[in-house]
């Protein structure tokens, strides 16, 4: 539904005609009134787009093409039957599927964390009294009563306040308090946030009281605007789950294709029946199909989310581990994430002198010291013009400030000092302190009158101040001469932007006297403007005035001119000091970095350069100028390096879009509601645990639990590290396939006369039970030397590829089935079979050791297997010692499996379930003698591979351009 009138429209109304314009009055709507109006704009809540049902989602794991496949190999295994395996197949998919809906579930709670920013009570004046009713009840016209700690319950526009004060960060992002006022907003360039007469929905109020008329609800307001963005925005599927999607249709085509084959040889060659035929067939298929392939990537990780954990960054989303490993562009906002989010005063100019501030944050350690070295009369408390002139400066910032410093409570487990109010202001008081100011004893001393809040329009506040009579020569700066006749005397000070306040300044407190302000003066004091802005900082230019008029007679122009100016204060939100080393392994992986914000342009310029996001020529691309970019426009801003600043939650969106557009993987940052809906678009969204809302916790797929942007690239190593992993053991568990396979073709081809060497049953006790464990400690493996050196995997990339294929099946899988086949001989010739291919028995105890013989050697193959799969070219033995022995997991998986196998031949509970029988002891030297040899062999192919890389001739680079070209994304695509 629609407000009653545009945000823009309502904010540029006087007061007067507020009321009528919204059709209500003072005494707010009457109750016929805000039953009408409940119907037709609705409830004040938020908006709801309904997602797949919960039972849907639940069946998705379930019925993707490998849980098909099992199914009906389970069918299989019941109609041959055979029950045990049946059951042993689907009990795989059931405790999948499950861990998989339980891992990737999340419900919709962005909308319901939303919800918990609008109040269930609201004060509100209907009838002329003074009520309170629910939330959902606010309707347009109302006229709502606001105090601290209040939420604002929708769009309102101000018709009175008193020192109000509302901090807007679930809205915009940005933690300054914000000072509100009743006057209209004039200037139709100001975006909406920024509108000083209007409050929004899902906003509190920090400081002051105020009275407002509703003119949106719900899905109008710009909290509901956002909501809707945040809901409708539906998430991508992962790079890893569309690549194991590509995997398993590879894999489908490929053990379908088998099947069919063989059950069409079998019938052919070995004259076996249809239905014994498709008996073996499902053999074949059962064969391939890498069964513990999805559960052990789910575990890995799982495994890779613990890892993460310990290193500050909780996933939410199981895939989202490797889509970090192929991000190839990180969005990241500035204030919280890059810098410390604790405005630091740096430095302080006065005419006569330059001074350094020492300390970082909020708490007021540290010391006020010149800039060129000691002199005397420094701010410590010894005598000197320049410690007068430089606490006068200060004195003046403190008490024109609104802000309070919290100091630490060690019993609520709270190690640092803390704000409340604008940072800026924040900045100031610890600055102060730190000059030796107490703030208490300087309110007592000059208790404030009277304020004139900061507005965008005239880029000042100023407070007045009472002063004893006697200090009045202090007040004035010329010894004699009173400021008024009063009891006490009144001074001004002010702050704000150096050219506006410079612009309204007559003399320059020099010396230890006013003095009046020439063009030399002017000059010095713009250029030293320039410089602190050129090093990214924030300046205020400090001025005050005395007064010889009561303050309330007073007006705003005659309080901010003829002012004297006292000095510079310049300050910045000091970056995080491992950010700058984050970032440059950020380019040196081939990730690029962008910052979107709503700060300022040359604030968030000047902080991407000092800390390395850009390093040339950039484009600085602000939220009006992108309104007016068509999509091909912003998909070529990208083609050079680019900041964007003054951004809403929708140019966010955009910019992510625009992004994944050209073939990025993108990770987006963020803490508040308006980035929630580019959290929820990116490929993977990152909140943060400290500053973020709950709204931007629920639509991320990982939050950062310091808030810190260092660790972004610590869970990209980890990514991509998994990622490798993966690739190691779906190698491993595939090399065990080609043995698996061979007894079907030899029976195929033999006519029947070979028998099938290893029975299904023991393929499945292969493939979910002694290959798991080791498997999964490949998934373990730490990521190899030099990962963040190499660019982002490029989607083109599968983890299932020719060159795993042919290494895995048909190279180390076929050293593999000749060890295991030669096993099954041996075992029968040395039986009394001496000299006999053909014609062996196919049942029997004889039979049944043989084939557990099989199952024995290819689980003894493995063990060198394993060893193989943990580098894919240095050698193995290369790793050190450290790193050889270091993963206990390996050691683990390797007696694991070597138990279940004893289990397998030496019980007769397994001998009855999977077909084996024992065999003498002795035969275990002969399956021994074979467990180096897949880590030899696959140690020779590493050696030919490292010598052909030595050997070709490579021109040397001169290093990949930082910017790609549109439409290659990243990873070398």
């Amino acid at each position: 539904m629609a407000g009653l009138v545009a945000a823009g429209s309502v904010a540029r109304l006087p007061i007067a005609d507020v009321y009528a314009a919204l059709g209500t009055t003072a005494d707010g709507l009457t109750a016929p009134q805000a039953v009408l109006r409940r119907d037709r704009f609705g409830p004040n809540a938020l908006p709801h787009v309904p997602g797949p049902p919960l039972l849907s989602r639940l069946v998705a794991n379930f019925t993707h093409v490998m849980a098909l496949l099992l199914w009906a190999g389970g069918i299989v295994g019941f109609v041959a039957g055979l029950p045990q395996l049946g059951l042993a197949i689907w009990l795989v998919n059931v405790i999948n599927g499950a861990f998989s809906f339980w891992q990737e579930y999340k419900a919709e709670k962005a909308t319901a964390a939303l919800a918990r920013l609008l109040p269930v009570q609201v004060r509100l004046v209907r009838d002329g009294v003074e009520q309170r009713v629910d939330g959902e009840q606010v309707v347009p016209g109302d006229v709502v009563l606001l105090a601290e700690g209040d939420r604002v319950p929708a769009d309102a526009r101000l018709v009175a306040e008193a020192e109000l004060r509302v901090d807007q960060s679930t809205l915009t992002g940005e933690s300054d308090a914000v000072r509100k006022t009743a006057d209209p907003v004039l200037d139709t360039s100001i975006a909406e946030p920024d509108l000083r007469d209007l409050v929004f929905a899902g906003t509190s109020v920090a400081a002051g009281t105020g009275r407002a008329v509703v003119f949106a609800t719900g899905s109008a307001t710009a909290f509901g605007r956002i909501a809707y963005l945040t809901e409708s925005v539906r998430g991508e599927l992962s790079p890893l789950q569309r690549e194991l999607s590509q995997a398993t249709r590879v894999v489908t085509v490929l053990v379908l294709g088998i099947g069919v084959v063989f059950f069409v040889l079998s019938v052919a060659l070995a004259h076996i029946g249809p239905a014994a035929s498709f008996i073996f067939a499902m053999g074949m298929v059962v064969a391939f199909v890498p069964e513990g392939m999805l559960p052990l990537v789910t575990l890995a990780l799982a495994m890779g989310t613990q890892r993460m954990a310990g290193r500050n960054a909780l996933v939410k989303r199981l895939s989202a581990v490797e889509t970090l490993g192929c991000t190839t562009v990180i969005c990241t906002d500035k204030t919280g994430t890059l810098t410390q989010n604790e405005m630091t005063v740096r430095r302080i100019w006065l005419p006569d002198l330059e001074f350094e501030v020492s300390g970082v944050g909020y708490a007021p350690v540290g010391g006020i010291a010149p800039a060129d070295g000691p002199v005397e009369g420094a701010a410590d408390g010894t005598a000197g013009r320049r410690g007068s002139e430089l606490s006068e400066l200060l004195r003046a910032a403190l008490l024109c400030s609104d802000a309070r410093l919290v100091p630490p409570d060690p019993a609520a487990g709270e190690e640092r000092w803390t704000a409340l109010g604008d940072p800026t202001e924040a900045a100031l008081i610890v600055a102060a302190r730190k000059g030796g100011l107490d703030p208490a004893t300087e309110l007592r001393a000059r208790p404030r009158l009277r304020e004139l809040p900061f507005d965008s329009r005239r880029k000042r506040m100023s407070t007045l101040h009472a002063v004893p009579g006697a200090g009045a020569e202090a007040a004035t700066g010329r010894p004699g001469q009173r400021a008024a006749t009063h009891p006490r005397a009144t001074i001004a000070y002010v702050k704000g932007a150096p050219g506006e306040v410079l612009a309204r300044c007559t003399a320059i407190r020099s010396d230890g006297a006013d003095r009046p302000l020439d063009d030399a003066a002017r000059a010095r004091i713009v250029a030293a403007n320039d410089g602190y802005a050129r090093d990214g900082l924030r300046v205020l230019a400090i001025a005050r005035r005395a007064l010889d008029v009561a303050p309330g007679d007073a007006s705003v122009e005659s309080i901010e001119s003829g002012l004297t100016l006292l000095g510079l204060v310049a300050m910045h939100d000091p970056p995080r000091p491992e950010v700058e080393t984050a970032v440059a392994t950020c380019h040196r992986a081939g990730i690029r970095v962008v910052l979107i914000t709503g700060d300022y342009g040359l604030t968030a310029e000047s902080i991407a350069r000092r800390i390395g996001v850009v390093r040339g020529d950039v484009r600085l691309v602000t939220g009006s100028e992108l309104d007016a970019m068509s999509d091909e426009e912003l998909g070529r801003a990208f083609e050079v390096e680019v900041v964007f600043a003054r951004v809403s939650p929708e140019h966010k969106l955009r910019v992510v879009t625009a992004l994944q557009a050209r073939g990025e993987v993108v990770a987006v940052t963020g803490d508040g509601v308006n980035d929630a809906p580019a959290l929820k678009k990116a490929d993977i969204g990152v909140a943060m645990g400290i500053a973020g809302t709950d709204v931007a916790k629920e639509a991320a797929d990982m939050v950062l639990t310091d808030d810190n942007f260092a660790s972004i690239v610590n869970a990209v190593e980890e990514g991509r590290g998994v990622y490798a992993a993966i690739k190691k053991f779906v190698g491993y568990i595939f090399t065990s396939n080609t043995p698996e396979a061979w007894p079907f073709i030899l029976f195929a081809f033999s006519g029947g006369r070979i028998p099938v060497a290893l029975p299904i049953m023991q393929i499945l006790a292969i493939d979910l039970g002694t290959d798991m464990l080791p498997a999964l400690a490949l998934g373990t493996e730490p990521p190899e030397p030099g990962i963040m050196d190499q660019p982002p995997r490029s989607l083109r990339d599968h983890v299932i590829t020719v060159g795993l294929l042919v290494r895995s099946l048909l190279f180390l899988g076929t050293i593999q089935s000749a060890a295991a086949m030669l096993a099954f001989y041996v075992l029968f010739w040395t039986s009394g079979f001496a000299g006999q291919w053909l014609d062996l028995p196919s049942s029997g105890p004889l039979y049944a050791a043989a084939t557990a013989m099989t199952l024995a050697s290819i689980v003894m193959t493995q063990v060198g297997n394993l060893f193989a799969h943990r580098t894919e070219r240095v050698s193995v033995f290369s790793l050190g010692r450290e790193r050889l022995l270091g993963n206990h997991l390996i050691w683990v998986g390797i007696a694991a499996e070597l138990v279940l196998v004893a289990l397998l031949v030496y019980t007769p509970f397994a001998n009855s379930v999977f077909g084996t029988a024992p065999f003498a002891p002795g035969y275990w030297l002969f399956l021994a003698a074979w467990v180096p040899a897949l880590l030899v062999a696959d140690e020779l192919r590493k050696a030919i591979v490292r010598r052909r890389e030595r050997s070709r001739t490579v021109r040397p680079s001169m290093g990949a351009p930082f910017i790609r070209p549109a439409g290659t994304g990243g990873g070398g695509r």
